[in-house]
């Protein structure tokens, strides 16, 4: 992750847009980047997406990583422990007894 970091970084910093990447609006253009994957599947038949637009996915998928790399690294958050973090919470509030094969929410249990 950190290789991934410094690469976006770079690239970001070589263009001088950092001036531009506050919280506010890396949180807009993750959520955006987010809206443009979803967008594929719009009115589509799920597997007719994942096999013709293959490309696009990938493409999407990237910004979004993109973005929350970015936006980890500016706010000082290690994503890694991050996500650790969450998996332990989620361990918790979806116990595999309660949870397995269920699509119920926590809170429904």
């Amino acid at each position: 992750m950190q290789q991934l970091t410094s690469k976006i970084v770079g690239f970001r910093d070589q263009r001088n847009w950092g001036q531009f990447h506050n919280a506010k609006d890396l949180a807009i253009s993750l959520s955006l980047e987010a809206s443009e994957l979803l967008e594929l599947f719009q009115w589509e038949q799920s597997d007719n997406v994942v096999t013709d637009r293959r490309e696009d996915i990938k493409d999407e998928l990237a910004d979004v990583l993109y973005y929350v790399l970015l936006m980890s690294h500016d706010l000082g958050i290690n994503i890694e422990e991050a996500l650790e973090s969450k998996l332990k919470k989620n361990e918790k509030k979806y116990p595999v007894d309660k949870a397995y094969g269920s699509n119920k929410k926590y809170t429904e249990f």
